[in-house]
This record gives C-alpha cells, sequence and structure tokens, in this order.
C-alpha cells in the first residue's frame, strides 16, 4: 500500500499546483477550496506513505514526479512550452527517481 499512497500525493500535488493557476491569487473562492483540498490530500497521503518509506525517498519521488507530472499538464492545458532543455531536465528527474525506487528495496 506503501506505493499506492504515494502514487495518490502525486495526483493530489498535480492537483494542488495546477489548482494553484486556477486561484487567482486565491481570489477565486472554489479553484481555491480544492486546491487547499488537494493540498491536504497530498500530505496527509504522503504521509502515509511515509510510514514505509525513508523520507528522503517518499519525498524525492513524491516532488519529482509531480513536478513532471505539473509540467506535462500545465503543456497540455495551459499551452506552455516543452522546449528540449527541459525535456532533457525531466528525463534527469524520471531517472534519478528509478534509481533511488531500484535502490530502495
Amino acid at each position: 500500500m506503501t506505493w499506492v499512497y504515494l502514487g495518490i500525493a502525486i495526483v493530489f500535488e498535480i492537483c494542488f499546483a495546477l489548482g494553484t493557476n486556477a486561484t487567482r491569487g486565491f481570489t477565486r473562492l472554489w479553484p481555491s477550496v480544492l486546491t487547499l483540498l488537494a493540498a491536504g490530500g497530498g500530505l496527509y497521503t504522503l504521509s502515509l506513505a511515509l510510514l514505509g518509506l525513508d523520507v528522503s525517498v517518499g519525498y524525492t519521488i513524491w516532488t519529482g514526479i509531480g513536478g513532471v507530472g505539473t509540467v506535462i499538464m500545465g503543456a497540455i492545458l495551459f499551452k506552455e512550452k516543452l522546449t528540449l532543455a527541459r525535456l532533457l531536465s525531466f528525463a534527469s528527474i524520471i531517472g534519478g527517481v528509478i534509481i533511488l525506487r531500484l535502490t530502495s528495496v
């Protein structure tokens, strides 16, 4: 269940990051409420995942995959540009996450 909780926490993290954009500085009520719920859900499920993972591994994977997911969704939803440099950076993050996963058995 540890990895399931971490996966759910990552989805919440992506929703939180994307939702923050929709709040317009937390001046819009419902996007702000949903963003805060996503933040709380992310922290809660991350805390459950950290019961079975080292914090260094769990937190790094959460932020790394969450960041990459946010960039991908930002490109899809907000038409943000994906340059070669960005793609190489994301590949580096994913590579690091894979190495962390393989060495945290």
